[in-house]
């Protein structure tokens, strides 16, 4: 009668409804089922017992860089096993749709920490596509793991239209054809199924390669025209711009919330990198929703995206992109291919100044706190130094200025020194009210990405532990009924693909969570090579006893840490279209 069977589980049906503890069966890719007494299990080839966990629908990572890893390695195994079904691909201005390998390998590698050969080499294997129905097409033919939708990367078009060089001129502006065949590859996309657009305006994302090394993104480069132009197209179909301000200019950030107001027009669905309790600027963290409240009451439809766990980030040596945001971190990561050019540059007195003097800058928008007594070493050939902050280690040898002691470090060590620390979301009470808050989205992960300097694949599981650590609290913030639709229906609806939900009819896309293990297991994290990028040894999350099985599309494919054969092997996921 079914396919599979989840047995006497809690259920959540990802609209916020209230729990109960049900029996669903699923068939055909479909909730066929859903009982408060027992299901005939004659005849059925899965019965997963959930007596005393969670069966949710699957998690909806909405900020995800897989757009060359799910070509290579299309199972995603590393969201999937953290209940996350769903992944939207195309986010900060960069997709694979237009562009050919190099270019992608300049976009992709130095502003997502993607090594850029295997970018080049990944598209110039598998790249049989050059519009956005034909790139659906070829995903299509892959053995997806999770369902995967995209945004179409504005950097991606106007790359692609005006050429790279061209497009990241602050002199060179598009032709009016140019300007009209980037319109026409943003309504092909969306009349693929593309969920929106993703613009930014970030002005510390520096391209990759020779060419055009260390400029900045093309969609930084668009006029307020063209991008009003390309709202205009966005409005009219009902999609979102998914847009990353410049920190450094409130115009940038003003203008890109503005766009979403539907006073006289049509709200425009935006979605903005991103909402966060920054150490830097510890009081930004309430004008997010302040924002919010504002933008939606002038009838919007606007949102901020937020990653609900302290962003704890690492770096090997200097490599870490936060330090693209100053002259002397962006002067040193330019000569990141050129290492021994790179050690005489930090070694270099007048270099030195400049970055002391970059480091002492602690006022303004900015997102590293620049504080090296808040950064931990971790590992490091001189076993001295372990466990200590480089602001420590200038006082050991003698009152070194701290910037002194990690340049002096990195020019004997090289990416052999490892090195954490935790640049926003650090304090529980704040990230609380941001995920309470109705103009805030779950997500941000950036699975996919920066695969040496962070890993927050299981960013939905955590948040569950913190709220059902807080509902029999004195400051409850969510229901585990809410913190599900956050994570699951909330962002479905809003991008509106089909997912999210656990009702009968919907989508089979349901994970099994033992609550009794969302603990401190957590918090830890581990790293595993990545076949397919020569095996480079990625940062994961590892929590194999809290997600006991997971299912894409009425499929089984992960539980208790193992890969169903399935997985990777056929298609389980779909491309989901929007509308």
């Amino acid at each position: 009668m079914f396919d599979s069977i989840i047995k006497g589980g809690r259920w959540f049906d990802g609209t916020g409804a209230p729990s109960a503890i049900r029996h669903l069966g699923l068939r055909a890719g479909r909730v066929a089922e859903i009982s408060a007494t027992p299901l005939d299990e004659a005849g059925c080839p899965r019965v997963v017992d959930a007596t005393g966990k969670w069966v949710i629908p699957g998690i909806i990572d909405i900020h995800t860089h897989y757009d060359v890893e799910v070509l290579l390695d299309p199972a995603l195994a590393e969201s999937v096993r953290h209940g996350v079904t769903t992944v939207l691909l195309g986010s900060c201005s960069l997709s694979t749709v237009h562009v050919d390998g190099e270019v992608a390998g300049d976009l992709f590698g130095r502003v997502e920490a993607i090594p850029r050969e295997y970018v080049v080499s990944a598209m110039a294997e598998v790249q049989t596509w050059r519009t956005a129905a034909d790139y659906v097409a070829a995903l299509e033919q892959l053995p997806l793991g999770p369902n995967v939708a995209s945004f179409i990367g504005h950097s991606d078009i106007r790359a692609a239209v005006m050429g790279l060089d061209r497009s990241t001129r602050k002199e060179a502006r598009p032709s009016a054809a140019e300007l009209a065949e980037i319109e026409d590859k943003l309504i092909a996309a969306l009349d693929a199924g593309f969920v929106g657009m993703s613009s930014q305006q970030l002005l510390f994302d520096k391209l990759d390669g020779v060419q055009c090394r260390s400029r900045t993104l093309p969609s930084t480069y668009a006029t307020s025209k063209e991008r009003h132009r390309l709202n205009t197209i966005l409005r009219e179909r009902g999609r979102a711009l998914q847009g990353g301000p410049d920190i450094a200019s409130p115009t940038s950030l003003v203008s890109m919330a503005v766009s979403s107001i539907g006073l006289w027009r049509n709200p425009l669905k935006v979605s903005l990198l991103s909402a966060a309790d920054v150490k830097a600027v510890p009081g930004a963290a309430k004008m997010f929703p302040a924002v919010g409240k504002i933008i939606n009451g002038l009838r919007g439809n606007f949102r901020w995206q937020h990653l609900p766990v302290p962003f704890e980030v690492y770096s090997d040596g200097i490599s870490l992109p936060v330090f693209e945001e100053f002259g002397s971190g962006a002067a040193a990561l330019h000569l990141a291919d050129h290492i021994d050019e790179q050690r005489h540059l930090m070694q270099d007195e007048d270099y030195r100044r400049a970055f002391r003097k970059d480091y002492d800058q602690k006022y303004g928008p900015r997102a590293w706190h620049r504080d090296f007594f808040d950064a931990d070493i971790v590992a490091c050939p001189d076993e001295s130094v372990l466990g200590k902050t480089f602001g420590q280690v200038g006082l050991d040898r003698g009152g070194l200025h701290p910037v002194d002691a990690f340049l002096d470090l990195v020019v004997e060590h090289g990416d052999k020194l490892r090195w954490r620390t935790t640049i926003s979301n650090h304090r529980p009470e704040v990230l609380d009210i941001l995920a309470a808050d109705p103009s805030v989205q779950l997500g941000f992960s950036d699975a996919g990405a920066h695969l040496r300097n962070m890993a927050f694949y299981n960013f939905g599981l955590r948040l569950l532990r913190r709220v059902a650590d807080a509902v029999d609290s004195p400051r409850p913030f969510l229901t585990v009924e809410q913190a599900v639709h956050r994570l699951t229906g909330e962002l479905a609806d809003w991008y509106g693909i089909d997912a999210g939900h656990l009702r009968v009819g919907d989508r089979a896309d349901a994970v099994v969570i033992d609550p009794a293990h969302l603990d401190d297991t957590l918090d830890a994290y581990a790293e595993h090579p990545v076949a397919v990028f020569g095996n480079l040894s990625r940062m994961v999350n590892r929590n194999d006893a809290t997600v006991t099985a997971v299912f894409v599309n009425g499929r089984y494919v992960f539980g208790a840490g193992v890969a169903d054969p399935a997985l990777g092997a056929e298609r389980t996921g779909n491309f989901l279209r929007a509308g």
